[in-house]
């Protein structure tokens, strides 16, 4: 199937205003609908969840149907969702809880990749149980990291690797099958932070072979939120700290405190905007149907935007891997990238600099804290959207 980027852009707001966007690693822009949803279930009647009342049923329904939702966008189980603050959230409250029954000796794998979300909460946690922390590097001439290269920091004594299903920072996407072969082959788990990846392909998490994969709604034209999705009987085998009488069951009792139901509803709200995009068929195969579609609109644009960038003077990609997403990390000859992000956004193209979190990544390639300027492609981009931020590349570039 075809993707139609016209009527798509019709149903997001805030593109009325003329800017391009290619910001979407660091959040993308919400459909009406999804700001419907969230307004609705403010206004509603709504409460804690319970059986009892309609507050309480509207509660437990909206959590319910957002379960649902991600089960179906991630292939998993609903049974295995988790929402938070935040994916960063998540991740630390899972590294503080399996941390737990860690110390000296055990080991613990992040990578050069990732973002630091998805190192800190790891590295902190092993300091804080004695443990061992091992890195695995990837190429920077290549940008790739590989099954070989995190095969080569494990052995018997890791319990966790924790690495990215893409890298927010140059796109790449590790071989996720082939990595949790080699993880589970020692005995480890695989954490995989999907936040980037979720976004820009159809995911299915028992086949990336994760264990435990996080996600943020936020990032495919939802609200600002967070996901952890596990099969029910890994959550069940882990205690994490909590309130005397909140909920033993699973997954609530990894829920702290009374969940943000508006921002649930408008996550179900941005999966089924996703899955309306697909066709026919289970919400699951829309969804399948759409992201394979927007993968293919985002790889087309991207192929198109390399090939004009190459054209221009002075301009080095560092976005090399064989596998990545729309996401392209850019550096100029003799001049800052905070200096195109500036004038790029003078002229309504929103393209930022930085290192964007991915702070080990910068360094590795060797860029350090300044990092590059990122151009982030999203289901909404366009050609038009190419043209502008290549005639204000060659605009500033010639000034």
């Amino acid at each position: 199937m075809s993707l139609d980027v016209a009527a798509l852009r019709a149903c997001f707001p805030s593109l009325s205003s003329g800017t391009a966007h290619f910001d979407g690693p660091g959040g993308t822009q919400v459909p009406t609908a999804v700001a419907q949803a969230v307004a609705a279930t403010l206004t509603a009647p709504i409460s804690n969840r319970g059986s009892v009342t309609e507050a309480e049923r509207t509660a437990d329904a909206t959590v319910l149907a957002a379960r649902a939702a991600m089960a179906d966008l991630l292939g998993v189980d609903a049974g295995g969702v988790v929402f938070g603050r935040s994916a960063t959230a998540l991740t630390f409250d899972l590294a503080r809880t399996m941390a737990a029954g860690w110390g000296p000796g055990d080991e613990v794998v992040v990578t050069r990749l990732d973002h630091d979300a998805n190192i800190r909460p790891w590295v902190l946690a092993a300091e804080a149980a004695g443990a061992t922390v091992r890195w695995a590097a990837f190429d920077p001439a290549t940008g790739e990291l590989t099954a070989d290269d995190v095969a080569a920091v494990l052995s018997d004594r890791t319990r966790v690797v924790a690495v990215t299903g893409a890298s927010n920072l140059i796109g790449t996407r590790p071989p996720l099958p082939a990595i949790a072969e080699r993880v589970h082959a020692v005995g480890a788990l695989l954490v995989v932070d999907g936040v980037h990846l979720t976004a820009h392909a159809p995911v299915d998490v028992p086949a990336l072979g994760a264990d435990v994969y996080l996600c943020s709604p936020y990032k495919f034209l939802g609200p600002h939120c967070g996901v952890l999705a596990a099969d029910p009987a890994l959550l069940a085998g882990l205690r994490p700290g909590k309130l005397l009488p909140s909920s033993e069951a699973v997954p609530e009792r990894f829920e702290l405190g009374t969940l943000p139901y508006e921002l649930l509803a408008g996550t179900t709200a941005a999966v089924g905007f996703l899955a309306d995009l697909g066709g026919a068929g289970s919400r699951r195969e829309r969804l399948v149907a759409a992201m394979t579609a927007i993968e293919e609109h985002e790889d087309r644009l991207r192929e198109r935007l390399e090939a004009g960038l190459a054209q221009l003077p002075g301009v080095r990609l560092w976005s090399r891997a064989a596998e990545r997403t729309p996401t392209l990390l850019l550096t100029f000859e003799g001049r800052d990238a905070a200096e195109a992000y500036r004038f790029l956004a003078g002229r309504g193209v929103n393209a930022p600099a930085g290192s964007f979190y991915a702070i080990e990544a910068s360094r590795w390639l060797g860029l350090g804290d300044p990092g590059g300027l990122r151009v982030g492609l999203a289901p909404y981009s366009d050609d038009d959207d190419v043209d502008r931020l290549l005639t204000g590349l060659r605009e500033w570039l010639a000034g």
